[in-house]
């Protein structure tokens, strides 16, 4: 009698484990379901906003409503006139929201003055700069500071904060490493004259500059979409837990079987 039940207990107690084993992976399963949908419903929102006809760039009395939710990817059109301030480039690898753009390389960042006075920082398009070379950078630059106002249409996007692992900005050459204008602007002295500087930046799509660098171009959703087969894989976990439960437990009863069996036996004897 203690023999059974102290084999009813790990039954149980292996049972209650299995349980929750099976609970917390469907529980991921369907939580990789749910992560399904809102992407996309992401992808369906950003797809939308970077086709549609652009708008009017929001003014200054705007700009605290804006939330990366509701506005990043916005395409806007709007005048504004280069100044003639260091610019900053930015380290990339690639971009997973531009096809035409393999790296490394780097992004040209630079300060433009709206009619009403306020600055928007240009993220003017890709240059092929391997070495992030910073006289390959001005040269490419130079030619888009012309003091004369420029229709352009980009997207609103918003700035990226640093990673742990991310290195550290390098002055001297006014590289960056993260799309934080706000930093670049206070380091380089964008908007010194008081004059407010817009919380957000424009990736440009137009006008691509006669050479062609830096290249500005229109932008794409690629966001990476691994879900299914996530919660797939976790399902798929939830069953063999269960049939692994059933296996032991269907050994443990042939295994009580013979030994009640031997006992018979024995008393036979």
């Amino acid at each position: 009698m203690i023999e059974i039940r102290v084999r009813r207990r790990g039954v149980a107690g292996f049972g209650v484990f299995t349980l929750l084993m099976v609970a917390v992976f469907v529980g991921l399963g369907v939580w990789q379901l749910q992560r399904r949908a809102e992407k996309h419903a992401l992808i369906a929102a950003l797809t939308e906003r970077l086709a549609a006809a652009p708008g009017s760039l929001p003014g200054l009395a705007q700009w605290n409503a804006l939330t990366p939710d509701r506005d990043e990817f916005r395409r806007v059109s709007f005048v504004a006139r280069y100044e003639r301030r260091p610019d900053a480039m930015v380290y990339s690898s690639g971009s997973a929201v531009r096809d035409d753009v393999s790296g490394p390389g780097t992004w040209a960042f630079m300060p433009a003055r709206q009619p009403t006075g306020e600055t928007v920082v240009i993220n003017a398009g890709f240059v092929q700069n391997t070495m992030q070379d910073r006289a390959q950078e001005d040269r490419a630059v130079a030619p888009l500071i012309t003091n004369e106002p420029v229709a352009l249409t980009g997207y609103i996007r918003f700035p990226e904060a640093a990673g742990a692992l991310t290195p550290p900005e390098n002055p001297a050459k006014r590289l960056w490493f993260t799309r934080d204008h706000l930093a670049m602007a206070r380091a380089l002295g964008w908007g010194g004259d008081g004059k407010p500087i817009a919380p957000f930046y424009i990736d440009l799509e137009q006008p691509v500059p006669a050479s062609g660098i830096p290249r500005p171009g229109p932008l794409e959703v690629h966001l990476k979409d691994d879900h299914l087969q996530y919660a797939i894989t976790w399902f798929a976990l939830a069953g063999a837990v269960v049939i692994a439960f059933g296996v032991w437990l269907r050994a443990q009863q042939r295994a009580a079987a013979f030994r009640q069996q031997d006992v018979r036996a024995r008393r036979k004897r």
